[in-house]
Order: C-alpha cells, then sequence, then structure tokens
C-alpha cells in the first residue's frame, strides 16, 4: 500500500471518530465538548474537599473551621477535611484558594470581611476580593475584644486608658489577627496612647505575657478571649462593635465607653474560587446554610459573642465587596501603615 494511500485510509478514520463522537456521547446522555469535563450537581462531591482555615490549628479560626466542617458532612455528604495554611494575617491562605482550581473542592472557611480588609493591610494583597472569590454562605458577625489579664485592676476601657497614659511608651498590647489589629489602632489612635502594638502568631502564644503584664491588654478574637472570660482566667472589657451583641448583652462596646464610632465587626462564611460552577456553588451554599440554621449551631455562636447572619449568596457576595471601601475607610482612620 503506497504512503498516500495510508495517509488517506487514517483521515478517513479520524472523520468517522469525530463524526461518530457527538452520536456515542449522546446515546450514554453526554454532552461533547467542554462541559464534558464539569462535575454534575448529583455527583458532587466524588472525592475528598479541602476545608482552608487561615490560621494554626488550636487558633479561634480552627475553632470555628472544625466546627463547621463537621457539622456540615450530613448535609454535603462528602469527606471534609480541614488544610490549615498559615502566615501572613490569613493571607497565604487567601491566595491559595484564589489560585485553586474552580472546581468545588477547595472551599475557604473564614470572614468575607478579612479577605477584603487585607486588600487595604497589604500593599499588594495579591488577588482582588470581587474577582477571586464568591461568597457561597454566610453564618454569623463576631466582634473582636478588648481584654485584660484577670488579676488586673481594669474594669473599664476608661480605666485602661488611664493606666495606658500613665505608663507611657513603655506600655504596649497585643493583636493577632487583621480585625484586632484595626479595632487597637482605632482605640490607640482615638485617645492619642502612647501604646506600642506587639503581634502574636496566635492568641495562645500571648497569653503567658497578659497574665505577667508583659502586655497591658490584648485584642482577642471573641472565640478564643469568652471561654477565659467566663471561666475567670481573662476580663473581657469591651467589645468592638457599636451595639451590644444579641449573644452577650452584658459585655458593653467600646463605642459605649467612649471610643465614640468604632464599630469593627467581622462576619464568617464560606468562599469559593471564582468559577465554580454554578450547580456546585449552590450545593455548598446549601449545606453551609442549613448548618448554620440548626439551633446547636445558634447556641454554639453565643458562646462567643456571634450573632447569626444568614443572608442570600448575592447579599454576602455584595456585602464583601462593600467591605473593601468600608475597611479601607477603618485602616486610615486608625492610621495603619499597609504592609509590604
Amino acid at each position: 500500500m503506497s504512503d498516500s494511500t495510508t495517509r488517506k485510509l487514517a483521515a478517513t478514520r479520524r472523520d468517522v471518530l469525530r463524526a461518530g463522537a457527538p452520536l456515542a456521547l449522546g446515546a450514554l446522555g453526554l454532552k461533547a465538548g467542554p462541559a464534558l469535563a464539569q462535575e454534575s450537581a448529583d455527583a458532587y462531591p466524588s472525592r475528598e474537599v479541602r476545608m482552608v482555615c487561615a490560621f494554626p490549628a488550636g487558633s479561634g479560626a480552627d475553632v470555628f473551621v472544625r466546627y463547621f466542617t463537621e457539622k456540615m458532612r450530613p448535609f454535603l455528604k462528602g469527606t471534609l477535611i480541614v488544610d490549615n495554611r498559615v502566615g501572613a494575617s490569613g493571607n497565604l491562605a487567601t491566595n491559595y484558594v484564589a489560585k485553586s482550581k474552580p472546581d468545588g473542592y477547595t472551599i475557604y472557611i473564614h470572614a468575607p470581611s478579612a479577605v477584603a480588609g487585607n486588600m487595604a493591610l497589604f500593599k499588594n494583597a495579591g488577588y482582588d476580593a470581587a474577582e477571586a472569590f464568591d461568597v457561597v454562605a454566610s453564618v454569623c458577625t463576631l466582634p473582636f475584644t478588648v481584654s485584660v489579664a484577670a488579676s488586673s485592676p481594669f474594669k473599664t476601657v476608661q480605666d485602661l486608658v488611664e493606666h495606658v497614659r500613665k505608663k507611657g511608651d513603655k506600655a504596649n498590647y497585643g493583636t493577632t489577627a487583621p480585625t484586632g489589629q484595626v479595632a487597637g489602632a482605632m482605640l490607640k489612635k482615638f485617645h492619642n496612647l502612647p501604646v506600642v502594638e506587639v503581634q502574636y502568631r496566635t492568641a495562645g502564644d500571648s497569653l503567658n505575657d497578659l497574665e505577667s503584664g508583659h502586655i497591658d491588654y490584648a485584642m482577642y478574637d471573641p472565640i478564643f478571649a469568652l471561654p477565659l472570660h467566663r471561666s475567670g482566667k481573662i476580663r473581657v472589657i469591651a467589645l468592638s462593635s457599636k451595639e451590644r451583641m444579641q449573644s452577650t448583652p452584658e459585655i458593653p462596646t467600646m463605642h459605649e465607653q467612649g471610643v465614640t464610632g468604632v464599630d469593627v465587626v467581622g462576619w464568617w462564611g464560606a468562599l469559593t474560587p471564582k468559577g465554580v460552577p454554578a450547580p456546585i456553588r449552590a450545593k455548598i451554599g446549601a449545606a453551609f446554610t442549613q448548618m448554620a440554621q440548626l439551633p446547636e449551631t445558634r447556641t454554639w455562636l453565643a458562646q462567643f459573642a456571634g450573632d447569626p447572619l444568614v443572608i442570600s449568596a448575592e447579599e454576602a457576595q455584595k456585602r464583601m465587596i462593600d467591605d473593601v471601601a468600608k475597611w479601607a475607610e477603618y485602616v486610615k482612620i486608625a492610621g495603619i501603615e499597609a504592609k509590604g
């Protein structure tokens, strides 16, 4: 057989295969082209789903991520594992998720407010919140705390302010996360306090320093602070919300104790990289929302000053986008210099 005849037969065979492929797929109820590569929402999840946490195991954020992951399992009906990606005030994990394959197998359990806030806290955060993420569900709002050692004499923010003024530039306070950094800087600027911020990797790392007086107070997340406050190990003297939280009406706010106008409140939800197919996003969102609406979830959140916030995915996405400008203003008011 000549080379030209062989080439013609090969070309004919390819044409037949190309022509027959759509028919064969149609007989199987499948579609040709890119849609074939997309997993159906009914089949999802067919493998392990990574629930990304931006902070170390045992931290307040990790407690939230692990609780939500465990409670989501019956609704998503898949294998869910927590993946701690630690560094850069949560920004390392945020960028990891932003660059992940948008297939539904990487879910970010985090505060969309922090995703928005880091765009102002970093000179180059590495992402655009609106372009990089879809918020698929929300669960609660969460303020930060002004916390002091249980052995300290300070019962109010004013007590603390007077102490810091007397101590002068030897006074300092601890922070562990962006929301606390912003609230702490606003307290410092509002009262023109000569106090130095000390950043810790986790809240637990700072506790001995608080108890020993090495730091005068700390801006702790309530997941860490409230259980210790209730057990008498530390004292929470204020929350960073403008209004008292429904879940902890007994704890006053910074605003009502003279730091007028402060309303630094984060909110938690589930995010996916931009581009996850809508049916799979909807399935993830529905599972997270079902978890959020469980009475036991609401009771659990109330331990940490978490007030329920269950809104639509569209509302949550808009809230995150609005937070970009809102937190940029917070950072400006607080006088925080963006990190390199």
